[in-house]
């Protein structure tokens, strides 16, 4: 993400100080001079590794995407359909940017740059592929990424809201319905899915996704920085 694409241990370090505050402070709320104090290293070093912030937010926006796949794919494993393991996925993360600023700012900046929305929309067009199209790419696959934009626009406007902003359940329920008719799925199945979805404490929901969301960040950094220092060892 940044320039020097090496992994080395101040990258995973910066890395691990970064995404631990921007889950504790906020995005706008954590400072590029912070992160390199609390690195021990310059700005002009953290530069080097991390043009801007936003390159660092996108090593956790990645994170994020691949949690969310392996929440996906257990759902799977465990016998629950596609269609509504996305359905709870996006009510569960609307209910977390509903209850927790921090990641509210963080999913506010990561929708917002251009970097982090490429992520989110290549993830995202994978994603509707094998929910509403069997997994198959349809053509060149101009069209199922055509419908992502949508999608992701459908998104933002549901995680992102004020004190105008229709309450959460009416804001589920609306893009859960957009996004399904999009998709061509039957008013019946519509309606099924959406009414099980919104019976279930999805606030509730939306706190156990981000306390393992955290756990799996807190992971991979150890993982991480553990895995380029025992390279780093046996180098020397």
């Amino acid at each position: 993400m940044g320039r020097n694409r090496k992994p080395t241990p101040t990258k995973a370090t910066i890395v691990k100080i970064a995404s631990e505050l921007f889950l504790e402070n906020g995005f706008l709320g954590t400072t590029a001079a912070e992160i390199s104090k609390k690195a021990g290293i310059s700005p002009g070093n953290l530069t080097f590794y991390f043009p801007t912030k936003e390159h660092i937010l996108a090593v956790l926006v990645e994170r994020m995407l691949a949690f969310q796949r392996q929440e996906l794919a257990r759902e799977r494993a465990a016998g629950k359909c596609a269609l509504l393991s996305y359905c709870l996925e996006l009510t569960a993360l609307a209910a977390i940017s509903e209850e927790i600023p921090t990641m509210y700012e963080l999913l506010a900046a990561a929708y917002s740059h251009p970097l982090t929305l490429d992520l989110i929309r290549r993830s995202g067009a994978e994603k509707l592929r094998e929910v509403f199209c069997d997994g198959k790419a349809d053509g060149d696959g101009e069209e199922i990424t055509e419908l992502e934009a949508i999608v992701s626009g459908i998104e933002y406007a549901t995680l992102m809201h004020t004190e105008h902003s229709a309450s959460l359940p009416h804001r589920i329920e609306g893009a859960l319905e957009a996004i399904l008719l999009l998709f061509g799925v039957p008013e019946d199945t519509r309606r099924e899915k959406i009414a099980e979805v919104l019976s279930t404490d999805y606030r509730a929901a939306g706190r156990r996704v981000y306390a393992d969301f955290r756990r799996y960040v807190t992971e991979g950094n150890r993982h991480a920085l553990d895995e380029v220092l025992r390279t780093t060892e046996h180098r020397a």
